[in-house]
């Protein structure tokens, strides 16, 4: 069986992207090179950042269609994250909210892919 274990973003900048991104997450990328940068998210997933202007890149992709999702564990509290968020300048694009599946809001990063995070309903 294969398991999907990398989520790419397509990104203008993925130094820049890689520092917004260990602000985030608290570590810093495990891989860093001008047009890609990576973060090891543990258990064998990765995120990378992949630069729009590198030498390979090919996509006819445009616009932001899916979300990157941070799901907190109960003890977590979203509205708490929002802040830490806030204070770091991250943009929010839909204020914390209780959605049908439990508290949530969205914010953005530097290329504007939308970052939800939520702690669903039990």
């Amino acid at each position: 069986m294969i398991v999907p274990n990398l989520t790419i973003l397509y990104v203008d900048n993925p130094l820049s992207s890689a520092r917004f991104y260990e602000a985030l997450l608290g570590r810093p990328p495990s891989t860093l090179y001008p047009t890609y940068a990576a973060f090891d998210l543990g258990d064998g997933r990765h995120l990378g950042l992949w630069s729009t202007t590198a030498r390979d890149f090919v996509s006819s992709g445009t616009g932001h269609r899916s979300e990157l999702a941070f799901m907190v564990a109960g003890d977590q509290d979203v509205d708490a994250l929002h802040t830490a968020w806030t204070r770091l300048g991250v943009p929010v694009e839909q204020a914390p909210m209780d959605a049908v599946f439990g508290r949530t809001f969205v914010a953005l990063d530097p290329d504007g892919h939308r970052l939800r995070v939520c702690t669903p309903d039990d």
